[in-house]
């Protein structure tokens, strides 16, 4: 049909929409599967191409013999040429690949002062913690297995570094040779955050048998991923009800005889001839259990000479405040001739002082015929050795001395 020169030529929607959208011969939707190879029978893939094969003559999709999709090891999401680039979009965050970065420090066992001397150097390449790409670390250092409060040391905080340089000397006081055959060093890299908690980076953990006495010993390791378990107070009532039963399950497990260590003190004996007794000294103290709600204790140490008939055996130091490290230098001095003190026994209790309230129980060690390890050497040296100065530490348990029980004043 058509209009005079000068006409409006009218068309209605369908004509309208089929110029517009139908331009060309219509064409089949892809469909996701088209994205995939489709294998036949015989394992070829010559029917998949990006669309369908036409039938000849007939305009219609044929329909291919399918299989359950199959993929060759090779094979991607996009393709074999995509498959490397899949791989490392999978492997960007897993726990293999992802670098926690290295920590450089040196260990020192002095066997003559009983001290180990940690000197925390640097790290790098630490993973990023904030938003900006930084993170802020610090380290801190447990003996395991020991209470963890009293034995944590750690450095300062390094400000918006993934390289931090601390060069920093950290000492745990009254380590003896038994604690270098069993004792582990663990050192943790953190993040201080100061709107939220403090976030894990890594750690490495040293057994301290690889130490040789009075030799440096340079250590360079990679961090490990090994998230720390949370503290009791961060703890549900059921899950600290789980992780008090699992300790004891642990300790029945090692066997009796199996104590908690408590913290460590260093004790003088010394045998007078001239005076006919026993002069001790209580010089200090050293990584006790924390008793207090702020984290530390106010410690004091009471000292008894068992058996105590006449109950006059009893002498007690001053407290110190707010502190886990106490330095007392104080002694006490017991009248008693040599053959009737080897029948006797010194029992050293510390406890944490409290206003209004009992105090509590930190630990005790007892030295005495029937002592063992380091506390029967050190009270069979004092016997032998009269007028010399022995000067020792001594490991802290959480066993109660039964006479101390009723003596906590």
């Amino acid at each position: 049909m058509r209009g005079r020169r000068g006409d409006r030529m009218t068309i209605n929607i369908q004509e309208h929409m089929a110029i517009n959208v139908c331009p060309g011969p219509i064409r089949p939707i892809r469909q996701i599967s088209d994205y995939f190879p489709r294998l036949g029978p015989e394992g070829g893939g010559s029917g998949a191409g990006p669309y369908p094969q036409l039938s000849p003559g007939t305009g219609a999709a044929a329909t291919p013999s399918l299989t359950p999709l199959a993929l060759s090891p090779g094979a991607g999401i996009r393709g074999a040429g995509a498959s490397e680039e899949g791989a490392e979009v999978d492997s960007y965050d897993s726990d293999d690949t992802t670098a926690l970065g290295t920590l450089e420090f040196d260990l020192l066992y002095d066997q003559a002062t009983c001290t180990l001397h940690c000197s925390i150097l640097r790290a790098k390449g630490l993973k990023p913690m904030d938003f900006n790409g930084l993170a802020d670390p610090y380290v801190k250092l447990h003996l395991l297995p020991g209470a963890c409060k009293a034995n944590k040391l750690k450095t300062k905080t390094q400000r918006n570094t993934l390289n931090p340089v601390w060069n920093e000397d950290l000492m745990y006081r009254g380590i003896t040779d038994e604690d270098i055959t069993r004792k582990v060093l663990r050192i943790s890299v953190c993040d201080e955050d100061k709107l939220s908690h403090n976030e894990f980076i890594g750690e490495t953990r040293v057994p301290l048998r690889r130490l040789k006495p009075s030799q440096k010993k340079h250590f360079n390791i990679c961090l490990e991923r090994q998230v720390p378990l949370a503290s009791p107070s961060s703890m549900t009532a059921a899950l600290r009800g789980i992780s008090c039963y699992l300790k004891e399950l642990e300790r029945a497990e090692q066997g009796q005889g199996l104590l908690e260590e408590r913290g460590r003190i260093l004790l003088r004996l010394t045998y007078s001839s001239q005076r006919q007794g026993l002069l001790v000294g209580i010089v200090r103290c050293a990584h006790l259990a924390a008793m207090d709600v702020n984290g530390y204790s106010d410690p004091y140490v009471k000292t008894y000479l068992r058996p105590d008939v006449e109950k006059k055996s009893k002498h007690k130091t001053s407290v110190k405040k707010k502190t886990l490290n106490p330095e007392f230098n104080e002694e006490f001095f017991y009248e008693m001739e040599l053959p009737a003190l080897a029948t006797k026994t010194l029992e050293v209790t510390v406890w944490d002082y409290d206003i209004g309230k009992s105090n509590d129980f930190i630990g005790g060690v007892s030295l005495g015929p029937n002592s063992r390890g380091e506390a029967l050497k050190h009270w069979g040296d004092c016997l032998r050795q009269p007028d010399a100065t022995l000067e020792r530490w001594h490991t802290l348990t959480s066993e109660l001395p039964p006479a101390a029980a009723s003596f906590s004043a």
